[in-house]
């Protein structure tokens, strides 16, 4: 492609996945500079003074301080001057959740990924699934926990009551499994909601689904072929999604091929229910007897070493360096 554009790539921010978002960055800035892009480096962390050295920048394990107003300095029309793409590498909150889409959007700044109502929704994993259950997205019976809400008798109650133990107890708006808990008994249920609130204003109490974790990306609303992931854990923790060798990642699934279609059209069905545009990462939980359960949209999937979009990618022939390709040409139109 001739003429290449200039693109910023966006970068680090202050969720707690920022760690996650540089290593993604690192990724695209290796391919955007390999495809001939101008990039141009910006973490809505750093205010007025953006990292000069930019190896130094993603070999840094972090940065000092991190501010949220120091996002309305990062991103504004002198940073963003002659930028004909954002490409957002973002995790988490105050990136992934709509807030820099919508500075974006005000400056009329094209970006990579979904708009600013879907990122929102997405990453709301209780309207997420308020919009599955509209759309005959299957997902698994939950109630939501007020930061201010302290009856933990109550709360156990609706436990017993909706679904039993085990149950998952996580933020409402967090992703990388922070603040993630897996009760096996009602006698972990006030530790594991106090830690999820830690990370967010409302937790997400839901109904644990045993079974195999598989995962499928959308691409301009075409489904990849579905990939399981196979941890050393006994669930899909931290450690496992971002330490390579932790798990076994297997693209194509090994699964009959009509649930795997059936997998394919939840995906799209779940990326369609809220409102997702370029490309986004659907997980799922499948039993046993191949019944499947949605957990959640990632509109700003990883782009790591150990991610799974990229692998899924290559799975039917695109690698990296065309898949950054083929997120920026869909982004543009």
């Amino acid at each position: 492609m001739e003429n290449k554009l200039n693109v910023a790539l966006i970068v680090g921010g202050t969720s707690p996945e920022r760690p996650v978002s540089k290593s993604s960055g690192k990724a695209i800035y290796k391919a955007l500079n390999n495809l001939g892009y101008s990039v141009k480096i910006i973490d809505p962390a750093y205010g007025e003074n953006q990292p000069e050295d930019i190896e130094q920048f993603f070999s840094e394990t972090d940065f000092a301080e991190l501010k949220n107003e120091n996002y309305i300095k990062s991103l504004n029309s002198e940073t963003l001057k002659n930028i004909d793409i954002a490409f957002l590498a973002l995790h988490g909150k105050w990136g992934e959740d709509g807030t820099v889409q919508s500075i974006l959007d005000l400056l009329g700044v094209k970006y990579t990924g979904s708009g600013v109502l879907a990122s929102s929704l997405a990453m709301d994993k209780n309207m997420t699934k308020v919009m599955f259950r509209h759309f005959d997205v299957a997902t698994a019976n939950w109630f939501v926990v007020e930061k201010n809400e302290n009856d933990f008798e109550l709360i156990k109650e609706k436990i017993e009551k909706f679904f039993g133990y085990p149950c998952v107890v996580k933020p409402n708006d967090q992703g990388s499994t922070f603040g993630l808990t897996i009760c096996n008994s009602k006698d972990e249920v006030e530790k594991a909601v106090k830690f999820a609130l830690e990370f967010s204003d409302k937790a997400l109490v839901e109904k644990f689904i045993p079974g195999r974790e598989v995962t499928v990306a959308v691409i301009e609303h075409e489904a990849l072929p579905v990939l399981e992931i196979k941890p050393k854990h006994d669930h899909y923790d931290y450690e496992c999604k971002y330490t390579k060798g932790m798990s076994q990642y297997i693209v194509p699934a090994d699964i009959p091929g009509k649930i795997f279609h059936h997998l394919q059209h939840q995906a799209l069905l779940a990326f369609q229910s809220v409102g997702c545009k370029g490309y986004a990462r659907v997980d799922f939980r499948l039993t046993e007897d191949y019944k499947n359960y949605c957990l959640e949209v990632n509109t700003l999937p990883g782009m790591t070493d150990t991610s799974l979009v990229p692998k899924m990618a290559k799975a039917i022939g695109i690698n990296f360096e065309q898949l950054i390709e083929k997120i920026i040409q869909i982004s543009l139109k």
